[in-house]
C-alpha cells in the first residue's frame, strides 16, 4: 500500500466525493428534522473522519459546531477502543469530554469496509431542548453544568444495528420536548446517508487507494495553509476582546487576550493572558474556543483550502483551563459559543496592522434571544431561537462592503432566516416588520454590511424569553479609519403600555400574549475614511434607503447637489 502512486485526478475525484457526501447529510438533515432551528436556521454540520477521527470533509453550516466534531471523534475513538463494531451508533454532547455546547448534540457512526473500521461520520445539530432547569437549554443563571442540561459522554446508542432501548430511554426521559427524539433519528439518518456513499465509494476505488488518497489529500492541504502562514510576517503580534456581564454581576467586565506568533510553516495562538473563568453562565469551552479560533483564521486565508485534517495541522491552540474561554469542571459553559465574536475580535486587532488586506472591521456583535411557551391555537411546547433578529451585518474588508444581514462570525452566513410563514406556522407569534435598517452599517471607503430591525407579536400567554449576548455593550469596530456601527437592544412592550428592556443574560417569565416585541441588530464596521467612497454609489444607496441623506451629508461628505 505504501507503495501506491498517487494519481493526481483521483485525488481531486476524493476530496470532491468527500465534499458531495457531506452535502448530501446535510441536505437530508434539512428536508428530514423538525425543529426550526434545524430544518429552517440551518443550525447543524455534517462530517466525515477517517478511522482515528482525522477530519476528511465537512459542511459548516455553523462553523463552529464544525471544528468541535474532530476532536470528539478522537475521544471516542480512544474511549470505546475494540468496542465499536458495524452497526453502532455513539451519542454525545458532554463539554467536560470536548464537547463544545450542551444544547449541541452529536451522532457518530462508525463506517466499516468487512471487518476494518475505515471511517466515521458524524452530525451535530442544535437541539430545541436538553434537560437541565430552563426548558430550551439557556439558563442565565446557571453556575453549574447540572442547572443547565443533561449530560452526555460518549454513548453507545445502537450496538451492533440493535437499539439500545435502554439507554434511549434514560435520555430522553430527561428531556422535556419529543422533538428531540426525531430530530436525533434525523441525525442518524444523515449519518447512515454518508456511510452508504462512503462505502461505494472505497469500494469502487478500493481501501488501500482510499488510505493513501486521502493521506496525500491531508499532506496537499497542509502545504496549502502552510503556504498561506507563510504570507503572514513572521512575528508575534497581541489583541483584546471583551465580554460584558456575566449575567450574575452587574456592570462585570472580562478581557479575552490572545498572542498570535506566526513562524515560517505555524502560527500559534496563545490564550494564557485571558481572564479566569466567572461564576456565572458566562464561560466557553476549550473546544467551542478553539473553533472559534479556527474560523476566524479561516477567513483570513485562502478559501478554496479544502477543510480536513491537513488544514488544522499547522495551527497550535493554547487555552489553559480556568480561563474564561476554557472553564473547569464543573462550571455552565452554555454561553460558550457566544463568546465567539469577542475572540474573534481579538484576533482581527492582533492581525490588523501586518494583514491589512485580509482582515475584516468588525462584525455585529450577537444580542440574541428565545421565546419558549404553549402554543395555544395547537397547544404544544414550542421553541424557537430569533434567528431572523440576531443577524446584523459584518465588518468591511479593504475593498470590499461587509454582508447584509449576515449573522453572527461564528456562523459566518451559514445560520439562516426562517421564512415568515414558517415562522408563524412553527410559533404562535405574528410578525409585524422585517427589514434591513438604513444607517445600520458603519461608514467607510469600504461600508459594513446593514442590519436588521424586527418586530413581531407574542401569541401565547406566559411566555419565557432568554436574552444572551453582548451586543447591547460593544459596537462593531471600524478599520483604517472607517467607522464603528451602533449598539443592539430588545425591548418588549406589554399589551398594558409597560415596556421592559432585557439585560443582555437574562431571564424573563410571564411574557404575556400580545406583547411586541422589537429588536434591532445593527451592522458591521467600516473600512476606510468614508469621504473617500464612490460618490455615485453612495447617492445610490441615499436612493436605495441604505444610508439616509442627513447619514451621507455627515459622515461621506456629500452635499445638498450630490444627493437624489
Amino acid at each position: 500500500m505504501n507503495g501506491m502512486k498517487i494519481d493526481p485526478i483521483l485525488l481531486s475525484v476524493y476530496a470532491r466525493a468527500f465534499k458531495a457526501i457531506t452535502d448530501e447529510m446535510s441536505i437530508s438533515m434539512e428536508r428530514t428534522t423538525r425543529s426550526p432551528i434545524l430544518c429552517e436556521a440551518k443550525d447543524y454540520v455534517t462530517g466525515l473522519y477517517d478511522a482515528d477521527g482525522r477530519m476528511l470533509e465537512q459542511t459548516e453550516n455553523l462553523p463552529i459546531l464544525a471544528f468541535s466534531l474532530a476532536p470528539v471523534c478522537k475521544h471516542i475513538r480512544k474511549t470505546f477502543g475494540d468496542d465499536i463494531h458495524p452497526g453502532d451508533v455513539f451519542f454525545h454532547n458532554d463539554v467536560f469530554s470536548l464537547g463544545n455546547q450542551n444544547n449541541d448534540v452529536a451522532v457518530f457512526k462508525p463506517v466499516f469496509l468487512g471487518d476494518t473500521l475505515v471511517a466515521w461520520t458524524a452530525v451535530k445539530g442544535h437541539q430545541a431542548d436538553i434537560g437541565g432547569n430552563v426548558r430550551g437549554g439557556y439558563n442565565p443563571n446557571a453556575v453549574e453544568v447540572w442547572q443547565e442540561a443533561l449530560r452526555i459522554p460518549a454513548v453507545k446508542v445502537v450496538e451492533r444495528g440493535k437499539l439500545r432501548q435502554d439507554v434511549w430511554n434514560l435520555i430522553f426521559a430527561n428531556i422535556r420536548l419529543d422533538i428531540v427524539q426525531h430530530d436525533m433519528k434525523a441525525e442518524m439518518g444523515a449519518c447512515t446517508v454518508g456511510e452508504r456513499r462512503l462505502l461505494e465509494l472505497t469500494a469502487k476505488y478500493g481501501l488501500a487507494s482510499f488510505e493513501v488518497h486521502k493521506q496525500a489529500l491531508f499532506d496537499a492541504t497542509r502545504r496549502m495553509m502552510e503556504a498561506e502562514i507563510a504570507k503572514i510576517p513572521k512575528g508575534r503580534y497581541s489583541g483584546e476582546g471583551y465580554v460584558y456581564y456575566d449575567g450574575r454581576n452587574v456592570g462585570s467586565k472580562y478581557t479575552i487576550r490572545v498572542d498570535v506568533e506566526v513562524k515560517d510553516k505555524s502560527i500559534r495562538f496563545d490564550y494564557s493572558r485571558t481572564d479566569a473563568q466567572t461564576n456565572g453562565f458566562v464561560n466557553g469551552t476549550f473546544t467551542s474556543s478553539a473553533s472559534a479560533t479556527i474560523l476566524t483564521l479561516l477567513q483570513m486565508v485562502n478559501p478554496d483550502i479544502p477543510h480536513n485534517e491537513g488544514m488544522v495541522e499547522p495551527i497550535q491552540i493554547v487555552i489553559p483551563e480556568g480561563t474564561i474561554l476554557n472553564a473547569a469542571y464543573p462550571k455552565a459553559t452554555t454561553f460558550g459559543n457566544h463568546l465567539c465574536p469577542p475572540n474573534a475580535d481579538a484576533i482581527q486587532r492582533a492581525l490588523s496592522p501586518v494583514m491589512p488586506d485580509r482582515v475584516t472591521a468588525g462584525w455585529n456583535n450577537l444580542l440574541c434571544s428565545l421565546t419558549t411557551g404553549t402554543d395555544p391555537g395547537k397547544n404544544e411546547t414550542y421553541v424557537d431561537i430569533g434567528f431572523m433578529g440576531l443577524k446584523g451585518g459584518s465588518g468591511a474588508l479593504q475593498g470590499c462592503d461587509g454582508y447584509d444581514h449576515i449573522g453572527m462570525i461564528d456562523a459566518s452566513g451559514g445560520v439562516l432566516d426562517q421564512d415568515y410563514e414558517m415562522f408563524e406556522q412553527q410559533t404562535p407569534h405574528r410578525l409585524i416588520k422585517h427589514e434591513l435598517l438604513t444607517d445600520s452599517a458603519g461608514a467607510g471607503q469600504w461600508r459594513g454590511g446593514l442590519g436588521v430591525e424586527t418586530m413581531f407579536e407574542i401569541g401565547s400567554d406566559d411566555t419565557q424569553l432568554v436574552t444572551f449576548g453582548d451586543g447591547d455593550f460593544e459596537g462593531a469596530f471600524g478599520l483604517a479609519g472607517g467607522q464603528g456601527a451602533g449598539l443592539n437592544f430588545i425591548r418588549l412592550t406589554y399589551p398594558d403600555g409597560q415596556e421592559v428592556v432585557p439585560k443582555n443574560k437574562d431571564l424573563i417569565t410571564g411574557v404575556p400574549k400580545g406583547t411586541v416585541y422589537h429588536q434591532v441588530a445593527n451592522g458591521g464596521g467600516g473600512w476606510g475614511d468614508a469621504k473617500q467612497r464612490d460618490r455615485a454609489l453612495v447617492a445610490e444607496e441615499v436612493r436605495n434607503g441604505v444610508i439616509s441623506r442627513e447619514a451621507a451629508m455627515r459622515d461621506y461628505g456629500m452635499t445638498e447637489a450630490e444627493l437624489p
